[in-house]
């Protein structure tokens, strides 16, 4: 795993003279979907050929979730899986700008002059050609175009990605999400769609059932999906199949923000502190709230049930029986 700190500016005061003179992109990068990939194809493409650092910035929190808070679009990704997935499809430097009452006060022309020309020195911004910013969004791709010219630095417009017609987007594979269609959700992600964290203490109810689970902290007000599903869990370049409860535990009726909960199927050991990646592979039923614990375990029992079921029937089918 890439150092964040090497990589990371948090910060227009933490822009040092040796950051300037990049090529950046701009955007909220969320899934680092294969629309994502493309343009940080087209970024790194840019900077080999000034031969300059490649830079995405992005904002912290996201502006829609600092006007919507809690009814913002859930995150595809926390923040830190989001830059350890840019700085692996090799972008070499993450700038990352707090979003608050003094950002979003900024002009379009103040944003351009104070953080793209004296701040980052850009030689070159790739975004699309729907891009705004700026006090009431204000700026879009024209005014950077006619801005770029007076102030030294080129802008180019991304390439749009479609899958079967449509275009791939963050909004779109929420939706395959809450629908339980991973493989699709797969097909536009360009690879599985996980979940990593690191593994906390919890109540350690699972374990008055027999069933122990790893839990691990979302960082968000809302998961963009939600229910019960067989998946696997990664770690220490281990596969191990489990399942999985993704939500608020309304049996219980103790949580807020939701959590993962994760039973590892037929194996025994202590995660605790590890940072383990849940890859999603199949719905098995919405999360439900239960008369009381002993309808809960008998349920949580039927869950395993059909996920080794599903596990089942999966290696069956590769292995063409």
């Amino acid at each position: 795993m890439v150092k964040v700190k090497d990589v990371l500016i948090r910060g227009l005061h933490n822009l040092r003279p040796e950051h300037r003179g990049c090529v950046a992109t701009i955007g909220a990068f969320d899934g680092v979907h294969l629309g994502h990939q493309a343009i940080l194809t087209q970024l790194l493409a840019r900077a080999e050929h000034y031969q300059a650092p490649s830079m995405v910035m992005m904002f912290e929190p996201q502006p829609r979730e600092y006007f919507s808070r809690e009814k913002a679009p859930a995150r595809l990704m926390r923040i830190r899986e989001k830059i350890d997935a840019l700085l692996h499809a090799g972008v070499d430097r993450v700038f990352c700008l707090q979003f608050n009452q003094s950002l979003r006060s900024l002009s379009a022309q103040e944003f351009v002059e104070q953080v793209l020309v004296q701040g980052a020195g850009i030689r070159s911004l790739v975004v699309g050609d729907d891009f705004h910013f700026g006090r009431d969004r204000r700026g879009d791709f024209d005014m950077l175009v006619q801005t770029g010219e007076l102030n030294g630095f080129e802008v180019l417009e991304t390439h749009t990605v479609e899958h079967e017609g449509e275009r791939i987007s963050s909004t779109r594979i929420r939706g395959e999400l809450e629908a339980g269609r991973f493989a699709q959700a797969e097909t536009l992600l360009g690879k599985p769609f996980c979940i990593e964290g690191r593994v906390v203490y919890g109540q350690q109810l699972g374990r008055q059932f027999g069933v122990p689970t790893a839990n691990v902290n979302l960082h968000r007000y809302r998961a963009p999906l939600q229910g019960v599903f067989a998946v696997e869990v990664v770690f220490n370049g281990t596969r191990v199949p489990g399942v999985a409860n993704v939500g608020v535990r309304p049996t219980v009726g103790d949580l807020v923000k939701p959590v993962l909960e994760v039973h590892l199927i037929d194996w025994q050991g202590d995660l605790y502190g590890q940072r383990v990646a849940v890859e999603f592979k199949y719905k098995l039923r919405e999360e439900k709230k239960f008369s009381d614990l002993d309808e809960l375990a008998e349920n949580i029992q039927q869950d395993i049930v059909a996920a080794r079921q599903y596990f089942t029937t999966r290696s069956n089918t590769k292995m063409g029986k």
